[in-house]
């Protein structure tokens, strides 16, 4: 019996930096360093969720158990609960971890506060102060508008996530973290959602969830993981990594 399932995505059709999961650092693929971080939070089984053999192979050759899922989803959160079923056959599940298969450098820390988020909400998720100016106006930065919650300060209501500089006026702005905890149910409500009109806009696909009325928590956390989206990032991943040998 296991309440909670940590569930990677990885998919090998990434445009930027194509095989992402299998890009070497430091001799491992990388979705074996993702694997073993989300092992290391210690909050129940982890599965890499793939369509590709080759991604599986390598999780089964490092120990891991990886879950062939179809390849035509549209989305990480419907190959995680595709997923989800295949794991789940006694009905044990009662919340679902996502994290994204290109965090090499991710602290297993944030894995437990995305969970400890989650009470009260139908997700959970993180998020970082933003302390570089450039990170304020860029649109790959992603930011949360919420207010803290009375009984729980460092934890934020989401009210809004956007690529603009928001909100507005003097103030912290907050760098969203892509690791969501969902209640079982909310995942499956999520999935069986169309995409939404702001979610479209804005390339976003919490705010899907927002937009139908599910509740998202923010825990406030002190660092964000390096993702890896391109060949530069790559690089500053094996650097991260061999100076911490």
């Amino acid at each position: 019996m296991s309440s909670c399932l940590i569930v990677i995505p990885a998919r090998m059709k990434a445009t930027r930096l194509p095989n992402k999961p299998l890009a070497d650092i430091g001799g491992e693929p990388m979705i074996v360093h993702v694997w073993r971080r989300a092992v290391a939070a210690d909050c129940g089984p982890v599965v890499v969720a793939t369509d590709d053999e080759a991604v599986r192979d390598v999780i089964a050759v490092a120990g891991g158990e990886a879950l062939m899922t179809r390849a035509d989803h549209a989305s990480g959160s419907d190959r995680i609960f595709e997923a989800v079923r295949l794991f789940d056959h006694d009905q044990s599940v009662e919340t679902v971890v996502n994290v994204q298969g290109d965090l090499p450098t991710l602290d297993p820390a944030l894995v437990r506060a995305c969970l400890g988020a989650l009470a009260g909400a139908d997700i959970g998720t993180i998020a970082a102060q933003i302390t570089r100016d450039e990170e304020r106006s860029n649109p790959n930065v992603v930011k949360v508008v919420g207010t803290p919650l009375a009984d729980r300060p460092a934890t934020l209501r989401a009210l809004y996530f956007t690529r603009a500089t928001a909100p507005y006026g003097d103030g912290p702005l907050y760098h969203h973290i892509g690791i969501y905890a969902y209640t079982r149910a909310a995942l499956q409500r999520f999935v069986s959602l169309p995409p939404s009109p702001l979610e479209t806009r804005e390339k976003l696909e919490q705010l899907r969830a927002l937009e139908d009325g599910m509740r998202i928590h923010v825990g406030l956390v002190d660092t964000v993981p390096l993702g890896v989206d391109t060949p530069d990032d790559l690089e500053r991943a094996r650097e991260l990594l061999t100076s911490r040998r």
